[in-house]
């Protein structure tokens, strides 16, 4: 060889295992890096799988108290509106009753203003008389009546009686009297009198089409005899 020959370098080999097993060892530390980097980056942007499920856990325990507590409102509040329709109901009953009340309290003043204005004269009256007799036309052929019955005496005893009444109407442009009740009816209890102080008698009667009704008599009968009578014009 001469002097001017380049110079050699003489390199050790490793063997193919080793080199393979460094270049494992430097893939696993690098993915443990990667690993380590990214849990960080995690808990830095607030990721972290565990803190997620304890806020879960809240949240969770939050709706269940919540829902508790709309469970507990919604109680009360049927609870609530149970007891209002009851109470509006009782006031539905107290106001029906209330009108009842009224109406029969109207009645019974009318039956102490009727009966007021009958002492003066009727004090040791004898025997049956008629008060009051009062018509209304409801139809033009149908009236409404109302009369008090009494028995005058001292010692009175039950008396047992009919009611007659007779209306004069215009019919066919003459004047007719219509008898009630009429021969043959079907509907005599409702005219039969029995009272030993007094008896309020009202009903309404129909008359036949076309008739104008002029004035109603109301009658008492004793065994066919008149006990007493009244008149009223319409």
């Amino acid at each position: 060889m001469s002097i001017s020959a380049p110079k050699m370098t003489i390199k050790t080999h490793l063997p193919w295992p080793l080199r393979a097993m460094f270049l494992v060892l430097v893939i696993g530390l690098g993915g443990a890096l990667a690993m380590w980097a990214y849990d960080l980056g995690r808990n830095f942007a607030g990721l972290n799988p565990n803190a997620g499920r304890d806020q879960v856990a809240s949240l969770s325990d939050e709706v269940k108290k919540l829902s508790s507590e709309r469970d507990k409102f919604s109680s009360t509040a049927m609870a609530a509106e149970s007891q209002l329709n009851i109470e509006r109901s009782a006031q539905t009953q107290l106001g029906n009753q209330i009108k009842t009340l009224e109406a029969e309290n109207a009645k019974l003043k009318e039956d102490l203003s009727f009966f007021q204005s009958l002492l003066p004269t009727n004090i040791g009256a004898q025997g049956i008389t008629i008060q009051r007799l009062k018509a209304e036309i409801v139809q033009p052929n149908q009236v409404h009546y109302q009369l008090l019955a009494m028995q005058g005496e001292k010692v009175p005893r039950e008396f047992v009686g009919n009611l007659q009444l007779s209306i004069t109407v215009l019919q066919g442009g003459k004047s007719v009297i219509i008898n009630f009740p009429e021969q043959n009816a079907t509907d005599l209890a409702r005219y039969r009198l029995s009272f030993k102080y007094y008896q309020r008698v009202e009903g309404v009667v129909t008359l036949p089409e076309g008739a104008i009704i002029k004035a109603i008599q109301a009658r008492v009968l004793d065994r066919g005899q008149m006990r007493a009578q009244q008149s009223v014009n319409l």
